[in-house]
């Protein structure tokens, strides 16, 4: 099948935000839209809010005034639900609950036409329990937008059981032609995006609950050096801690407690104190008038090295080499004898986390005093970096190991010894819940990377981002956060294992 033609009625129910969201991307490309909420009044005020929105970009220039009013004028507040009759496509917008749902369905499906498609915008619920309630389940589909709606490009098309195919294919290609970009998924917990983003969370909140930084240092370090847009902490306060808890819990409980999704006795204090973020005007960080930000930590400036010494092939850590000798530094090359390092003036070994501590790694490696450094996005442009030294290793070498990172005009910020630092520990996180993933079967690979792109900015897709790593470091950092942690939390999914024997790729 094709997308619905444009001069096909399509139906909103909802008049709240994602609502007349949906609504306006809708009548933009010529869609009769017809915008129905059970509250008295919600949709004209729906329909007001949208036109105030558009007079905005009518007075910035952005669009012509012919524009705002042909959009306005495709766009029918209704009063009752039989007036939904025409519809070709009804997108539900409405509570997240599950009845509620169920009910509103059913009463639409003896409103509208035989092959009416229904449309639910729900994060949350599973598409399969909605259908179960109806008698054409064959004509639900997911179909969860990001808000804001008239912004964010990613439309999740999320199938149940009983699902036609088709049907899946006709909303695809429908949300392709609003100029969104769609991609398929199976209705399972979570489904892509709040699913696999729950390692970005929880690594940052474990990591913080161990000692290993401060939330303004480990927020920047995720930002300068992982290339994040936000980190973790001010991520969560931005979200609301009510929602974001609300949303681990859930897919904790969806998965039957899998300790991988386990929430955070931090985030459920944080909601307990009314600490909610930004909303509240305290969450992690506090908000408000002449309230100062606290600043990241950062090392004080160590020497700069006359040399250095690379040992192996080291992995990613490689790229910041052609920075060091153009800094001035002096770089040698020597046998690696199975070891990956850069030793600074034959004083201080650096090497790139795997997952151990730095403690674990200097005891069994033995040799130069051990710092670790942690995964950058691109180390030549990242503008901070994060260490860690091992408890055997004294202060004036841990500055000496800062000193080569300060040379290259890089901030460095010096974490607890935790294993696998910040952003490795995270990545790897990420990875390996889009890969299982895709193992069972909810979506493709190349619709993991999709969906974490373009729904929550990341630099990279995890998958990707993974593959440049090199599947063996990545597997190799999640063995080692099993083997110290001792937890089923850091199982390396069966698709990692499978791809790397099979030469290490995974799109």
């Amino acid at each position: 099948m094709t997308a619905l033609s444009s001069d096909q009625p399509i139906a909103v129910v909802g008049g709240g935000t994602m609502g007349a969201g949906i609504a306006q991307i809708a009548a933009a490309v010529g869609h009769p839209v017809l915008l129905y909420d059970a509250k008295a009044e919600a949709a004209e005020r729906a329909v007001q809010g949208i036109a105030a929105a558009l007079d905005k970009r009518v007075a910035q220039g952005k669009i012509a005034a012919a524009v705002r009013s042909g959009l306005i004028g495709r766009i029918t507040a209704c009063r009752a639900l039989r007036d939904l009759e025409p519809a070709t496509l009804v997108v539900e917008a409405i509570v997240e609950n599950l009845e509620v749902k169920q009910g509103l369905f059913r009463e639409l499906e003896a409103v509208l036409g035989e092959e009416a498609i229904l449309a639910t915008n729900t994060s949350s619920i599973s598409i399969t329990a909605i259908g179960a309630a109806l008698r054409r389940p064959e004509r639900l589909v997911g179909m969860h937008f990001f808000n804001p709606v008239p912004v964010m490009a990613l439309v999740e098309v999320v199938s149940g059981q009983a699902t036609d195919p088709e049907v899946a294919e006709t909303v695809f290609d429908t949300g392709a032609a609003w100029g969104k970009s769609p991609v398929h998924a199976k209705s399972t917990p979570g489904f892509i995006v709040n699913r696999v983003a729950r390692p970005f969370y929880a690594e940052g909140l474990r990591v913080l609950n161990e000692g290993g930084g401060d939330v303004a240092t480990l927020d920047a370090v995720i930002r300068e050096s992982g290339g994040f847009r936000m980190g973790p902490f001010e991520l969560m306060d931005l979200i609301g801690h009510d929602v974001n808890f609300s949303v681990t819990r859930s897919v904790y409980d969806a998965f039957y407690q899998d300790p991988r999704f386990t929430p955070s006795l931090i985030q459920q204090e944080l909601v307990a104190a009314g600490f909610l973020g930004r909303k509240s005007g305290r969450g992690f960080y506090r908000y408000g008038d002449h309230v100062e930000r606290p600043e990241p930590k950062t090392a004080q400036l160590g020497p700069k090295p006359e040399r250095v010494t690379v040992r192996g092939e080291l992995g990613v850590l490689k790229h910041l080499l052609p920075v060091v000798e153009q800094s001035g530094i002096a770089v040698q090359h020597r046998d690696s004898s199975g070891i990956e390092r850069i030793e600074v003036d034959e004083r201080i070994a650096i090497a790139l986390t795997d997952g151990r501590t730095a403690t674990e790694c200097a005891s069994v490696d033995g040799g130069l005093p051990l710092v670790l450094v942690d995964l950058a996005l691109d180390y030549a442009q990242a503008s901070r970096v994060a260490l860690a030294a091992a408890d055997q290793t004294s202060s004036e070498d841990l500055a000496r190991a800062a000193g080569l990172f300060q040379a290259l005009g890089k901030k460095v910020s010096v974490l607890d010894d935790v294993p696998g630092l910040i952003v490795m520990r995270t990545v790897c996180m990420l990875a390996n819940e889009g890969a299982d993933a895709v193992n069972q079967g909810v979506c493709s690979a190349e619709a993991v990377d999709m969906a974490m792109r373009l729904a929550v900015n990341y630099p990279v897709g995890p998958l990707a981002w993974a593959q440049s790593i090199g599947l063996d470091r990545v597997v190799q950092v999640l063995t080692h956060l099993a083997l110290g942690y001792g937890e089923d939390r850091y199982r390396v999914s069966p698709l990692l294992r499978r791809k790397l024997f099979a030469g290490g790729r995974l799109l």
